[in-house]
């Protein structure tokens, strides 16, 4: 049996862990199935625990751009913990990690360290809300914020794949104090800025969304929310926790060419260890604690070992930032290989990308928000990763969730992962 001790070590978890999984996703419940349990992983592969060897297209969901056990940031993560895990105390690391970071986004002056993307966006609201004295927010249906009250509401992503998108748990308060716009809709937005006039602290979206699948910004979409969180005084966030410097050295806003106020970040600023962040103008951040009065605050942000994988990594793309250009062309390689493949099915589909983002929804209509992604058809995307994951390419286990290329992809690793699709499509 392929997957014997995966399901063997998944029927223990479901004895002490909810749904098996200490993330929903995890559990193959959009697909169905048994989820592979890792045992390692180096490059572009990883290895399961029965021995079957994958080419992996989710990176972890984003962080590991040069690809799995990337020897920079193993070497630095060791040298750290000789030295001691956590301290709760400042250390000179976390004011290198912060000058470099900031040197590399635009439009940044500080930045907060955190320990995940959910408390980055969530915290990133709370000193949007302190600063201008608002309480509502603009969110985008479909986008994916993190499991906060106020962001899990048509949420997207993991949010969807297991049943209600307004979770239960979420207080009718915090559900009105959330106003839903449509992505790539930018008179859904003014509508909504019009009938609150003075009320919105912040506009937050994901400027590239990869919660409903990658769906990029149409043209104009991200110019005119920018436009209109100006006139209006709201702040315009950008939750980069997915495309901080996995677009460009400088994020979303460097590859589109749009300034937000406010940006969030997780993912690759890690290093693949649990790391968050918020920055923005010194004016704004100046409204955090211990400096102004917007609490925030976690006993292990900061800590040595994430600093130091996040040190690396952001050194690596210093020093090589030829590779997101490697990862656009990969991406690219990948995507004609995958639309020769589907033409010949006769199934309809579409297939967004951009920069190292990719997916494939089953469906005969553009993708470009939360409605339209949601006419995939489900079962067929059900056989689809099947097919692959039994020839040995991973995929996002969900159909509203991007595929991460990483730079230790070889053209050899696309090109079985192409063959692998024609004959788990049957074309």
């Amino acid at each position: 049996m392929r997957y014997k001790r995966s399901s063997e070590l998944f029927r223990q978890a479901n004895r002490v862990l909810p749904g098996g999984v200490n993330s929903p996703v995890r559990a193959f419940k959009s697909v169905g199935g048994t989820p592979v349990f890792v045992s390692e992983a180096r490059g572009s592969r990883f290895t399961d625990e029965d021995g079957n060897q994958y080419i992996d297209f989710i990176s972890s969901w984003g962080p590991l751009l040069f690809g799995h056990a990337f020897p920079p940031v193993l070497d630095a993560v060791i040298e750290r913990t000789r030295k001691g895990t956590s301290f709760g105390m400042p250390t000179a690391l976390e004011t290198e990690v912060a000058e470099l970071a900031v040197s590399m986004v635009p439009h940044i002056e500080k930045i907060r360290f955190v320990n995940s993307g959910t408390e980055a966006c969530m915290s990133v609201v709370r000193l949007a809300r302190g600063y201008t004295g608002r309480e509502k927010i603009i969110k985008f249906a479909g986008c994916y914020h993190g499991h906060a009250d106020a962001f899990l509401i048509e949420a997207g992503s993991g949010a969807v794949t297991f049943g209600s998108p307004n979770s239960p748990g979420v207080t009718r308060g915090t559900a009105r104090d959330t106003l839903m716009a449509r992505y790539n809709d930018l008179e859904s937005v003014k509508e909504l800025l019009d009938a609150n006039p003075g009320e919105v602290a912040a506009v937050i979206l994901e400027p590239v969304a990869g919660n409903m699948g990658c769906i990029p910004p149409e043209a104009g979409f991200l110019e005119g929310v920018r436009e209109l969180c100006t006139t209006s005084g709201a702040l315009l966030i950008f939750d980069e926790v997915m495309t901080g410097f996995r677009l460009a050295a400088g994020g979303a806003q460097q590859a589109l060419g749009i300034r937000a106020d406010l940006v969030a970040f997780g993912k690759v600023i890690g290093g693949g260890l649990p790391v968050g962040a918020f920055g923005g103008p010194a004016e704004i951040m100046a409204h955090l604690a211990p400096e102004g009065p917007v609490y925030q605050a976690g006993t292990l942000s900061g800590n040595p070992l994430a600093m130091g994988a996040g040190l690396a990594m952001l050194q690596a793309i210093e020093r090589d930032p030829g590779v997101f250009n490697r990862l656009s062309a990969k991406t690219a390689y990948l995507h004609k290989g995958l639309d020769e493949v589907l033409k010949s099915t006769g199934q309809p589909y579409r297939i967004n990308l951009f920069g190292s983002m990719i997916s494939v929804h089953f469906t005969d209509r553009d993708v470009r928000d939360f409605e339209s992604a949601a006419t995939g058809n489900n079962e067929h995307f059900r056989k689809y990763f099947h097919g692959m994951l039994d020839r040995g390419v991973y995929l996002p286990p969900s159909a509203f969730e991007s595929y991460f290329l990483n730079d230790a992809l070889t053209e050899e690793d696309l090109d079985l992962a192409v063959e692998a699709a024609a004959a788990a499509l049957g074309a």
